[in-house]
Parts: structure tokens; sequence; C-alpha cells
């Protein structure tokens, strides 16, 4: 939990630092290939990681590397801050959670769609249309293949979860069961 919640500051505070959407696609762009070198880098995850070198020496090693990857001052500024407070692990759930929270400060909904199998384009563009006017606003639509539901869709914003699946419903069955 506690993870969860600097995540989702330091996400907030570059999202609040970012001008517009060209800025926003470059930062996550940087953003990704610098987490994507590093997946192929073990060493240097573990050089990050590894609680008994000095900061000094883990932000020599980043400038090191930012120097020869050429990315963005906001990008270079933004790395070279998490591996100063030592928090260079959560990257990836910083990306995870920077679409959602760039989404949300556009005044645009993000929901998160599960499936068995994959939508076509006519269903996501009919179920987007459907929660546009649920929401009375723009919608962002994520979606993932779930092997776990036997049919139907579960759609999550938040903590809210709207569960169509066959499923939730067999779930809902059992309960109303179990209560007699």
């Amino acid at each position: 939990m506690k993870n969860q919640v600097l995540v989702r500051r330091y996400t907030q505070g570059l999202v609040h630092a970012l001008k517009d959407d060209n800025e926003y696609d470059r930062l996550s762009s940087q953003l990704r290939e610098f987490l994507d070198f590093q997946s192929r880098q073990k060493e240097l995850s573990e050089v990050f990681s590894f609680p008994f070198i000095p900061t000094s020496r883990k932000l020599e090693i980043m400038r090191a590397i930012l120097d020869k990857m050429k990315l963005g001052d906001k990008t270079e500024r933004f790395l070279l801050l998490l591996v100063e407070k030592g928090r260079g692990a959560l990257l990836p759930d910083i990306l995870d959670m920077l679409p959602d929270l760039w989404n949300e400060e556009k005044g645009i909904a993000t929901f998160e769609v599960s499936s068995m199998v994959s939508l076509s384009d006519a269903q996501k563009g009919k179920l987007a249309e459907k929660l546009e006017k649920l929401e009375q606003r723009k919608v962002f639509l994520k979606y993932r293949i779930d092997p776990e539901l036997i049919g139907g869709l579960s759609i999550r914003k938040g903590n809210i979860v709207y569960d169509a699946s066959i499923r939730g419903n067999l779930e809902k069955l059992k309960e109303k069961i179990c209560e007699g």
C-alpha cells in the first residue's frame, strides 16, 4: 500500500510537470526506452537496487547512461530524482499509472476492460460510446484478456467494478444460495 501511495505521488508530480500531449508522449516514450534498456541490463538493475552502493555512485552511473541515451531534460531529471531518492524500482508502476493520471488531468475517465477474448473494433466503439454517455465525458479504455472470465466483461474504474461476466453472475448466485 505504501508503494502505491509513493507511485501515485511521483506520477502526479510528473503529470503536473508536463505541458501538453506532445510532451507527455515524448516523456512516456523515453521512460519506456530507459526501462527497456534497464531490463536488458540485469547488472544495472542490481546496482540501482543494492543498498550498499552509495547514492553518489548510483547517480554517477545514471548520468553516464543518460549521456549516452540522449533523453530529454525532464526525463533525465525525473530518472535522476528516482535514483537520488532510492525509488528507481517504482518506475514500472509509475509508467503503468502515468496514462491514467494524465487522462484524469485532462478530464478523461479511464476504464480497464477485461474480457476472455479480444473485442472487435465495433464492440470497443459501442462500449466506449455507452461509457461516455454514462460518465458524460470522454473515456479512455484499456483492454486486457482475462482467461479466468467465462464470458462477458468486467469493467473497472478506480475502485469501482462493473462485473457483467458469467463468472461474476455465478459468484452472485453462489452468495444467494449460501444465504438461503
